[in-house]
This record gives structure tokens, C-alpha cells and sequence, in this order.
């Protein structure tokens, strides 16, 4: 290897967690000084018994009582909020918001917690402290000098707890608007309103204990080491018993070939891995659908003479549309089904084997599949497949998105939604005694469209890095800069805070990890994993500063300033989170008897009728969909384009330029290629490349001077990290049917570099 190479790249041979795993939690706990907090961290996370959630994935926790529920990515999230580092008034009387602006997004986060309200001063371009009571003041004023409600806009990200979803979302409706982006336009929309179509339902119909039962496993999309990387000790223990994993991604990832679970110490000791897949299968990106399709159309050819291929008499009996996509499946040529996916009829018809071969099958997915212009038509498609031997509605079986942020779909679930139900606002107004507008508001692309247009003069961020997160950055942050106030609530420093509006607020909170002290005592609050159930999540240790307030308290300090005749209760709320469940629980379907129901062992499972094969769609009935397979042709010379996250990474929080399953070291400026590909145009290993993204209205988004890495991807592919490629994705470049921005089906061209930097 050259000294280029090996200072930025050593290929991984090992399993997926183990040792590797072992020892970046090590190294991670003796940087940030955390020999005690953090085990004890470790020891309280994802337990039922006076234990937290982890502010990582939402996985859900093992109904089997598993000591230590744990993975990497989610102690380095707790170790990254336990942190002994301060940002307090004297970091932001040193440094400008113009220095500030220049730093890594790593550094930023690096700098530590956050510990005080805040307020920007464009007259010396520093932020400076502001009382809670003045800053609850200015936020008030600032909504009540709108004229009109929805130009404020009201984002969350999926760590927001359920109590403060809940209250969130009042105080929005109760301002009169339904402006409530989320993180979930731009992840699993596409999931949500294809399940909501198929089934009725926008949510998955297993839960865990299906995983530990089921004869095959599909999983579409997702990277689970470092994505979900609890969901390796299901793996593992379905690998064990022997049912099939079959993985289906562009990339193969770590987490699809083998691991070592750390808790098994056993086998740690004796560096016994275990295989996390029977067969890998690399489409094209954006190719699932097609892929999906031929494994349907395999399926259908093989009852032509095997009556057990379908389950006919479920179809009969549940579903509508049958004829119609069997008659779509059987016209549409192996050759096209080839060239669309990228991947042979024979290798597709080793997963069909699989799937015949199994009497009850999960499917699973993530935002492989959704950040597509045909993500909704894709979930659908697997929707199709798991219908068509009745996999539905029984143990083992049926469909289950990953959902890769800690309460996403909780936020969903509890009101934050744009396009609000006409019985959910029936409900809200019944029981609040509110008015709640019905129209519907705005999403995170809308919003940020709307910021441009001068609509959207006020920006409340609870939580996330909105400037990082959206797409098209020039975009978005010229979008940001245009409102009059940009209000931040965070834990730590991160762009969002340096992007902002011509007034700036920054309001620090409580981390998943600390105590939250309310009149009535120590608080808990819920969350709602990926596979809807839901359970109390309590802190382990003091606050980092005693400035901090909780979501819940930031909330109903904003809206007793904005709302003075308001008659929902904000501050008796605040002191004991449990009537904020009370009224939850006559709002929200599935939530009846809350307060009881959330503090059995692991919580309670939220209602999912189409489990019970009861199908609210107009039907009635399990909805199979026909949707004509995308054309799958790109211009001569380009590439399609995926952002993904880095093994170090989680969501837009960078914790090291290292991605260590996929080799890479030190670097986070580079473009995964075919060898082909880079053949083709002349480009090296480790050469520096431009790359030009063109969007659907002809608009070019550059990036120079990457370094171009060997990878093995399938031709006419390439791959990068965000948030640094999201400048590429346009804003105008998102989904038809789910108005999710495609990050994952950009369109570009790569050559060697011009070195005439960033544009």
C-alpha cells in the first residue's frame, strides 16, 4: 500500500462487534473521563426497572430480561451526553458566530454540554446569556407578532420524549397551526403512508419476539452494525437455530456477513463468531423494487406447479387487487426485472427459494428503501411479497421498518404530523378544549421552501440539527438566515446553532441520561420503540448544569408566554408528568390506562389491528398494489449517489473520522466507486475527484478535491457520508409520493479533480 493508503484506509476482515467494539467503548469511556458514570451507565441502559432508553436507536429492548441490552454506537451516544465538557457563556464570549461557523461539525459537538439559555447579539456576532423568563418572553412575542400562525413552523427530532411530543404539538395546534416537520419526512414517510395504504396501519405489525421465531428473515436497506446495532443479537440467535437471513443492500456490510456479540462472553473469549446471513444480494441502488418484483414473480411461477407457493386462501379471504398485480408481475419481462435491480435471475431466485422454503417470514427495511423517488411503491412491493403467503397477521410473520432514531415513531404517534387525521383533532379538541386548525401544514422540505418565500418567520428546532439533517445545505441555510427567529433546543453545539435566523435564541435541556427534578419529583418519561412498544425512561444522574431545563418545562414556558389565555394547564402539567399521560390517554387511540399500563415490565405494546388481520383501509381488506417497475436508465457517465452514515456517526453527530467496519481511517471526504467505474474515467485509488450533482430541473451542486475509494459496490453506483454530501440532493429532488428528499438516488458525475475547490 502506499503511505496515501494506509493512512486513510486498512480493509476490515473481522466480525461485526466483538472485540473491535470492546475496545472503541474503551477507548471512547477513557477520553471523556467517564471510568464511573460510564459503566454505570451501561448497567442502567434499556432496563425496565428505573433504567433509561437510549438516546441511540429504537431498537426495542429483549422481552427476555437481557442484563446488558447494549451495543457501541449507543454507549458512545450516552458517553458523548455524560460528557465533563461545558459550553457556557464564557466559550461563547471567546469565540464569534462567525468563528464558530468555520469549525468541523465534530468539533462543534466536541466542545461539550451546553449549559444556559443563550441569546445571539448580531451587534457583536456572539451569543449571550439571556434569563429563561426573558427568553420565554421573546419566543412569545415573537409567535404573537406573526398575524398569522403558520408562519412558524415547529421541528422535531426523534429524541423528543412522548409527554413532550404530546405537549408540543398542543401548544402548536393551539397557536393555530399544523407547520410540525419532523425527521420523519425525511426517513421513513415513504414507510408510514405505504403501510397506511397496504394495511391501514403506518406502522409494522411484529414485535421482537417474532424476530426470535421466524423462518426467514429479509432485510432491505439496512446497515444494521452500525445503524441498529442491537438488532446484531437477534440476528445471531436466528442465525443459531438455523433460519435463513437473507441481506439485500448495495453494500455488504459488516453486520451482514458475521459477529461477536460482546455480552456473550463465551464466545469473546474463544473469538467464536457467529454468520449474520445465508445469502447477501447487491441491487443496484435504487433497484429494490425491481429486486422484490422478480422475487414475486418467482414465487408465482413456481405455483404453477406447487399449490403450497401461495397461500390462496388467505388472499382470498384478506386482501383485494390479487388478479391485478399477478397479471402485472407475469407481464413484466425477467429482462427488465434484470436490468432494473442490477442482479441475475438466478441469484434472485436463490432468495425466492428462501422465501418458499420458510412458512413465516419478516421482512425488514429501512432508509435504503424509503429516500427514493419510488420509496412508497417500494414498501408496498413488500408488502405484496409477504401477502402472497400470507404472511400477516401470526407469530413470526409480516412487516417490520427499522426506525433509526430513539422515539421517531413516537413523535408520530403522538401528534407530530402535518397532515394531522380529521379524528385525531376531533379528539385533541374535545378533550384540550381547543380549536386546532384542519388544514394541513407544512413538512421539512415545505418548510424550508416556505423559509425562502419570506412564509416562515419563525423556526422552533426541538432537538436534532435541522441546518445538517436537511438536504440541499446552501438551500436550507440561506433559508434558515432569512427567518426572523430561530429558536434551538439542544444539549450540545452543533451547526444549527451557527446557521440561524436575525434573532437567535439556543435553550439547553436535560439529556436522556439525568435526573429531571419536578415538583412532584423525580419525572419519567416514554418512548415508543420501532416496533410500538411502549415503556418509562428515567435518568440516571444529576443535570450538567443546574441552568438545564427539561422539554416538557421549555414547552410550557414558551407557551404560557405565547398563549396568555390559554386553557390547557402548562405549568400543572410540568409538575407531575403523569397528567400529561392522563390526558394523553383520552386522546390517543391505544393509550387508554396509560399511567398503569407504561410501568409494567417493558411497558405495553400499542394496538396494531392489521396484526388481528383487521384492515382499516376502504376495503376492508390488505390492499395489493400494481405499480409499474421505474425506469431505471441514467445519462451516459453518471453515477447514482447514496448518503450514508459512517460506523462513527450517529444521525448528524460525528464522534471521529474513522468508519471502521468499512476500513477507513482519519478521512470522511470521500466517494465509495466500482473499480470499473473508476477505470473508466481514468480516476485512481485514492485520487482526488470533483463531484457534480444534476438536479431534475438541471441545477448543478458540486463537491471537490474527495478522495475516490475502491469499494465493493455494483457498477454505476457510488457512495458517501452526510451530512458533507447533502449539498448535493436538491431541494426541488424529492419523492413524488412520499415528498421525502432522495437522498439516496442522487444523480452525478465524478472525474478527476480540478482542485478548484467547493462550489
Amino acid at each position: 500500500m502506499t503511505e496515501r493508503s494506509t493512512e486513510h484506509f486498512h480493509p476490515y476482515h473481522h466480525p461485526a462487534a466483538g472485540w473491535g467494539a470492546a475496545k472503541s467503548v474503551g477507548e471512547l469511556l477513557i477520553e471523556e473521563r467517564e471510568l464511573v458514570d460510564g459503566p454505570r451507565a451501561i448497567m442502567k441502559m434499556n432496563h425496565e426497572d428505573g433504567g433509561f432508553d437510549c438516546p441511540g436507536c429504537a431498537w426495542p429492548d429483549d422481552r427476555k430480561g437481557l442484563k446488558l441490552d447494549i451495543c457501541e454506537n449507543g454507549i458512545k451516544h450516552v458517553t458523548w451526553e455524560m460528557t465533563h465538557k461545558r459550553v457556557g457563556p464564557e466559550f461563547f464570549a471567546r469565540h464569534t458566530v462567525s468563528e464558530l461557523a468555520t469549525w468541523s461539525d465534530f468539533a462543534l459537538e466536541d466542545q461539550g454540554r451546553l449549559t444556559e439559555p443563550m441569546l445571539y447579539n448580531p451587534e457583536t456576532d456572539h451569543y449571550e446569556p439571556i434569563s429563561w423568563d426573558d427568553a420565554f418572553a421573546l419566543v412569545g412575542q415573537a409567535l404573537n407578532s406573526l398575524g398569522d400562525p403558520n408562519r412558524a413552523a415547529f421541528y422535531t427530532s426523534g429524541r423528543l420524549g412522548n409527554e413532550a411530543t404530546f405537549l408540543y404539538q398542543l401548544m402548536a395546534r393551539e397557536l393555530g397551526t399544523n407547520n410540525l416537520p419532523d425527521c420523519s419526512n425525511m426517513c421513513h414517510e415513504a414507510s408510514g403512508r405505504a403501510l397506511q395504504a397496504a394495511l391501514g396501519t403506518g406502522k409494522g405489525t411484529v414485535e421482537l419476539k417474532d424476530w426470535q421465531c421466524a423462518d426467514a428473515l429479509f432485510i432491505i436497506g439496512v446497515n444494521a452494525a452500525s445503524n441498529a446495532p442491537r438488532m446484531l443479537t437477534t440476528l445471531a440467535e436466528v442465525s443459531r437455530r438455523g433460519a435463513a437471513i437473507v441481506h439485500i443492500n448495495p453494500l455488504v456490510e459488516a453486520g451482514a456477513t458475521r459477529t461477536i456479540i460482546p455480552h456473550d462472553f463465551l464466545r469473546m473469549a474463544t473469538f467464536r463468531s457467529t454468520p449474520t446471513s445465508t445469502l447477501n444480494l447487491q441491487p443496484r441502488i435504487g433497484g429494490d423494487l425491481a429486486l422484490i418484483r422478480g422475487i414475486a414473480k418467482a414465487v408465482l411461477e413456481q405455483a404453477r406447479t406447487d399449490p403450497k407457493a401461495l397461500d390462496l386462501e388467505f388472499i382470498e379471504r384478506y386482501t383485494a387487487g390479487f388478479a391485478e398485480y399477478r397479471a402485472r408481475c407475469e407481464a413484466t419481462p425477467w429482462a427488465e426485472i434484470e436490468a432494473a435491480c442490477g442482479v441475475g435471475h438466478t441469484d434472485i431466485a436463490k432468495a425466492a427459494k428462501v422465501y418458499c422454503d420458510s412458512d413465516r417470514t419478516i421482512v425488514s427495511w429501512c432508509l435504503g428503501v424509503t429516500q427514493h423517488e419510488h420509496g412508497v411503491d417500494t414498501v408496498r412491493e413488500i408488502v405484496n411479497l409477504l401477502l402472497l403467503r400470507g404472511n400477516l397477521g401470526r407469530e413470526g410473520a409480516g412487516p417490520s421498518p427499522v426506525r433509526g432514531y430513539s422515539n421517531v415513531q413516537g413523535n408520530r404517534t403522538c401528534g407530530i404530523d402535518h397532515r394531522p387525521t380529521a379524528a385525531f383533532l376531533d379528539r385533541l379538541a374535545q378533550v384540550c378544549h381547543i380549536d386546532p386548525p384542519r388544514e394541513h401544514g407544512l413538512d421539512t422540505v415545505g418548510t424550508i421552501e416556505a423559509m425562502h418565500r419570506g412564509d416562515i418567520a419563525v423556526f422552533v428546532g426541538m432537538g436534532g440539527n435541522f441546518a445538517s439533517a436537511a438536504p440541499d445545505t446552501a438551500y436550507t441555510f440561506a433559508g434558515l438566515r432569512k427567518c426572523e427567529l430561530t429558536v434551538q433546543v439542544s444539549t450540545k453545539l452543533n451547526r444549527s446553532h451557527v446557521v440561524h435566523g436575525r434573532r437567535a435564541l439556543i435553550l439547553p435541556c436535560l439529556g436522556r441520561t439525568e435526573k429531571d427534578h419536578q415538583k412532584a419529583g423525580v419525572q419519567s418519561t416514554s418512548v415508543e420503540d420501532s416496533m410500538s412498544m411502549v415503556h418509562l425512561s428515567v435518568g440516571m444522574k444529576e443535570p450538567a448544569s443546574r441552568h438545564l431545563l427539561s422539554e416538557p418545562a421549555i414547552i410550557a414556558g414558551i407557551a404560557a408566554a405565547a398563549l396568555p389565555h390559554s386553557p390547557t394547564p402548562w405549568s400543572w402539567y410540568v409538575e407531575d408528568y403523569d397528567r400529561i399521560r392522563d390526558t394523553m390517554a383520552k386522546v390517543l387511540n391505544g393509550f387508554e390506562d396509560f399511567n398503569r399500563r407504561v410501568r409494567l415490565p417493558l411497558g405495553f405494546r400499542i394496538k396494531q389491528p392489521a396484526r388481528e388481520l383487521i384492515f382499516l383501509t376502504p376495503s376492508g381488506r390488505a390492499e395489493f398494489s400494481a405499480a409499474e417497475l421505474p425506469d431505471a436508465a441514467v445519462p451516459p457517465g453518471t453515477l447514482v449517489l447514496a448518503t450514508l452514515r459512517s460506523h462513527d456517526q450517529w444521525n448528524t453527530t460525528i464522534y471521529s473520522d474513522n468508519d471502521r467496519y468499512r476500513g477507513v481511517r482519519n478521512l470522511r471526504t470521500l466517494v465509495f466507486m466500482n473499480a470499473e467505474d473508476m477505470t473508466e474515467r481514468g480516476i485512481g485509488e485514492f485520487d482526488d475527484v470533483d463531484i457534480v450533482a444534476t438536479a431534475r430541473d438541471g441545477s448543478t451542486r458540486s463537491l471537490c478535491r474527495y478522495t475516490a475509494l475502491r469499494y465493493d459496490i455494483p457498477r454505476g453506483c457510488a457512495a458517501g457520508y452526510m451530512p458533507e454530501m447533502n449539498v448535493l440532493c436538491a431541494i426541488g429532488d424529492h419523492s413524488t409520493q412520499s415528498d421525502q428528499p432522495i437522498m439516496k438516488n442522487v444523480k452525478v458525475t465524478v472525474e478527476r479533480s480540478t482542485g478548484e475547490g467547493i462550489i
